[in-house]
């Protein structure tokens, strides 16, 4: 118990001299702008990883999705790779609680990525279905403590490009986000239309 505890603690709290805005992390780092370069920097490194030095072409299981966040953040955050012990929101819109984070990544292995992966022999529309559907949960459960958009976004280029695509363009993601945020408001009433939308403006040949 006390090593959950101690989870907790560490993810509640903020880098001292950073006036909570950056959280406390093993490099020191108190800039908000340098803590986004940094994040930035690893990201690539485990895009090439994923994507290009050893795509996992086969079914992928939530332990995946934990190997890629810690090998992405391990040295930034203690916690990284470990499920969120604290609640989440983002304005008035709230996350998953975290005591139902495990309970809802079990569910998502079984009716996402069991489901869906790999993408193989796969029709576009269909591959479009799989990731709507698969972002939407992921992003709504919210894992981990930072970077579940981005790791939301490495599983749906690592789909799409196990389907022989390449990776997605988030260009119009990042240009209308109030429409992003509301495909993931609508999937929380199982509407994925919304983000099946956004998946096939992003998906590029």
């Amino acid at each position: 118990m006390s090593n959950r505890y101690e989870a907790g603690e560490a993810q509640g709290s903020h880098e001292p001299g950073s006036d909570d805005r950056v959280l406390r992390n093993k490099l020191g780092v108190t800039d908000p702008d340098e803590m986004d370069e940094v994040e930035l920097q690893l990201l690539g490194q485990i895009y090439r990883a994923v994507l290009l030095e050893a795509l996992p072409d086969r079914r992928l299981y939530v332990a995946d999705l934990k190997t890629w966040h810690r090998r992405w953040l391990g040295n930034v955050y203690d916690w990284a790779g470990m499920e969120r012990s604290v609640n989440m929101g983002k304005g008035d819109f709230h996350f998953a609680a975290a005591t139902q984070v495990p309970r809802l990544l079990t569910v998502f292995e079984r009716d996402c990525l069991a489901r869906f992966t790999p993408c193989h022999d796969i029709d576009d529309a269909s591959l479009i279905e799989a990731i709507a559907m698969t972002h939407v949960e992921l992003i709504l459960i919210h894992p981990f403590r930072e970077g579940n958009g981005r790791l939301s976004r490495l599983l749906a280029d690592v789909m799409v490009v196990q389907a022989g695509r390449g990776p997605l363009d988030y260009s119009a993601w990042e240009a209308d986000k109030a429409a992003y945020f509301g495909a993931i408001r609508a999937g929380m009433a199982n509407d994925y239309r919304p983000m099946q939308r956004l998946v096939e403006a992003a998906l590029v040949n």
